[in-house]
Order: structure tokens, then sequence, then C-alpha cells
């Protein structure tokens, strides 16, 4: 967490919000860590960083990600809070986070990838019953192809999504949870959203 003042000054509207994020209930499946906070953005934030690696994925009772386990995808949630409000934000709290994950050059190359990334967004924090306005993101598809004496590894396709939202209330548990869900199902890894179906991932030798 960062912040411009003392501990004793931090607002209680970002005390509660941070007390709502250790209240957050996360699938076990996702590695959930403190990372230092973009000092410049707000007076005061929060930033964590999510892993979902593939033997963590079939295995529940991992507490850990193996050192050579595949990440099957990545992601950060930033959590702002400017007590003054901000236009831009449409209220004193906002909420930004990146997701990564890669796929299948067949699932890559669909032209619909993007707007499903984005319906996962939505559909997470709809079902999480997150109170939230002005959203907005933008989606990218990331082709990575090698050659010369790396030509033999297989060519790649990268999804990430850049997202923010303004939390229409202090309870940041539920968008905290509905974030996690989505970083899941970027993984491929089911419960889904209703309708929703989980595209395959390759998996790298």
């Amino acid at each position: 967490m960062t912040s411009t003042g003392p501990v004793q000054a931090v607002p209680p509207a970002f005390l509660e919000a941070l007390a709502a994020v250790r209240r957050a209930s996360c699938r076990r499946e996702i590695r959930l860590q403190e990372i230092p906070a973009p000092a410049r953005l707000a007076p005061y934030a929060l930033a964590l960083s999510a892993d979902v690696h593939e033997r963590v994925a079939r295995s529940k009772t991992e507490t850990a990600a193996p050192v050579h386990a595949e990440e099957l995808a990545t992601g950060r949630f930033v959590l702002l809070h400017d007590p003054a409000g901000s236009a831009l934000w449409d209220g004193t709290f906002r909420i930004v986070t990146y997701i990564r994950a890669r796929m299948e050059s067949e699932m890559g190359n669909d032209t619909m990838l993007g707007s499903v990334a984005w319906t996962w967004l939505l559909d997470s924090l709809n079902e999480s019953g997150a109170d939230y306005r002005q959203a907005g993101g933008t989606t990218t598809r990331v082709l990575s192809e090698s050659y010369g004496t790396l030509a033999d590894r297989p060519e790649t396709i990268d999804i990430e999504l850049r997202a923010s939202w303004t939390p229409g209330d202090h309870d940041i548990s539920t968008h905290l949870e509905a974030w996690a869900d989505m970083v899941c199902t970027f993984a491929g890894l089911p419960p889904l959203p209703s309708g929703v179906t989980a595209l395959p991932h390759r998996r790298l030798s």
C-alpha cells in the first residue's frame, strides 16, 4: 500500500476498502500477493499480483506453484483512492486491472476473442454482485514467432486485457473476488460464468 501521508492520516474510507480486500474469498488455484503500488496515480493505492499455474490448477491442496510449473494466466489488481474525487473516475475510488494468458493459435486468431475477454469481465462483475460504473478497457492479442536457432519453438498468441472501473461502494471484496474468478477464466479453469466456454491453452514442454 502506498500513501502520501502518515499512517494515522489514512482516510477511513480507504481503511474500510483495505479491510474488505482482506475479507475477500478467492479461488484456491490463484496465488495472490501484495506488490509495490503505483505512487503517482492517486494519493492512496494498493496493488496485488495474481498467478495461476498448471500444477496448482490440477491440485487444490497445493499452496504454492512449483518452480517449473507452467503459468496459465497472470494479472495485476490496483485499487486507487483520491479523497478529493476525480471527474474522470466519477468517484473517489478506481480499480485498474491487467490480465494476460496464452492461447492456442487457432483460438488466439479468432477475431471475436477480444469481445469475449471483455464479456468475461462484465459477466464476472455482474455475477459477483459488484456495484460498479464507468467501466472501460482494451484487449490486445500478441503474436510471438521464433526464428533461427529458436525456430523450433511453437508460435504463441497471448491475450491481454487492460481494464478499469469505479466501484459503487467500499466493499471491494466482491470486486477482487470477481477479478480473481476472471483470471481463472482466462486460465481456462472451471467453473465459468454462465454461457462461457473455456478456451484451450497450449501446453508448452
